[in-house]
């Protein structure tokens, strides 16, 4: 889908207003190559069974075009346990909660006891408002404060990239019940040696980051959601204006992960630690060369110049859209403000 001039700017509008008010630096952010980015009204959620009680959701077009470069809606899942079910992700719109809602139901008729989001996103989290009411959902500490505060704005921020007429208008908060705060962990007992752990990291993408870890029949499954966002050739989705914090804590979670786990990444196909590996190595040799710039004491759009890391662009659509509006001048950012300190 294609915008017309004046969509366009309007968009642009919209989130570089939203991006400053979430504490982003840039004075104009262009809008991605596609608007939408991907389109809630055409995604079909597909079932993955990864143990007799942990299913994925994922994208039905993932498996095939996650490793051609085309961004893919958001990833979900949920857990089956004596008590109850435990649901990771709500989805952006009322068709793919439903869509999510009834993949669950498929599976079992036990109660959703809980919700878990990942993110303060839109797309990981709007689809709270649908959910039964003796549900308990679960954030991290920033990302439930973010989005009471904040609703309108980040709405408006998923309509610029998301389109409108995708029922994004139509949803409202729903507040955590539980709430992580950051450096802690949560276990939850769901009963039959169904224990799922919530791991509270600090940013690595956002502040309002939360990652979900399960170990069941001789298997882990790690829910990674935005910090990794897919496998080869996607990058990470810097643009929260954050990056030596993030670096840190992706690579202080990949090392949590072992060689056999499995990885729901939040939009991409099932893969494994091997799968998530790129993400490791782009933002290292980010660092690094970013690094090298400040140190040469070239300017940001000297950086953008000299910085282009070709190697790591091979077809992702938001190649350029990601890593010179947002990576890279984060990099810059933080990396410049240390040097500054010393």
């Amino acid at each position: 889908m294609k915008m017309t001039k004046l969509a366009a700017c309007l968009a642009a509008l919209q989130l570089t207003a939203l991006l400053i008010s979430t504490q982003a630096t840039f004075a104009q952010v262009p809008m991605p190559p596609q608007v939408p980015i991907w389109d809630a009204n055409l995604v079909t959620l597909k079932l993955h069974k990864l143990t007799e009680n942990v299913f994925a959701v994922i994208p039905a077009t993932a498996e095939t075009e996650t490793a051609k470069g085309i961004p893919q809606a958001t990833t979900a899942g949920f857990i089956v346990g004596e008590k109850g079910v435990l649901l990771i992700e709500t989805m952006m719109t009322k068709r793919l909660y439903d869509q999510l809602f009834t993949l669950v139901r498929s599976v079992t008729p036990k109660p959703i006891i809980y919700a878990v989001n990942t993110s303060d996103h839109g797309d990981h989290c709007f689809g709270n408002y649908l959910l039964p009411k003796e549900t308990l959902v679960i954030q991290n500490e920033f990302c439930n404060e973010n989005l009471t505060k904040n609703y309108d704005g980040i709405k408006q921020f998923m309509v610029a990239l998301f389109g409108t007429k995708r029922g994004i208008e139509d949803t409202r908060l729903r507040p955590a019940d539980i709430v992580i705060p950051k450096y802690q962990n949560m276990k939850i007992d769901l009963g039959t040696n169904q224990v799922v752990e919530l791991i509270n990291t600090g940013t690595a993408q956002s502040p309002a980051d939360l990652f979900v870890k399960v170990s069941t029949n001789g298997k882990t499954i790690w829910w990674l959601g935005n910090p990794f966002v897919a496998e080869s050739p996607a990058i990470p989705w810097l643009f929260d204006g954050y990056f030596l914090e993030p670096v840190d804590n992706l690579k202080k979670i990949y090392a949590m992960i072992g060689d056999q786990d499995i990885i729901v990444p939040g939009h991409g196909r099932i893969t494994d630690k091997a799968g998530i590996k790129y993400t490791i190595d782009y933002v290292s040799a980010l660092k690094s060369n970013v690094e090298l710039a400040v140190k040469e004491n070239l300017t940001l759009e000297q950086t953008k110049k000299k910085v282009t890391m070709k190697e790591f662009d091979k077809g992702y659509v938001l190649f350029d859209w990601l890593h010179y509006n947002f990576n890279l001048a984060n990099a810059y950012k933080d990396i410049s403000t240390n040097k500054s300190k010393q």
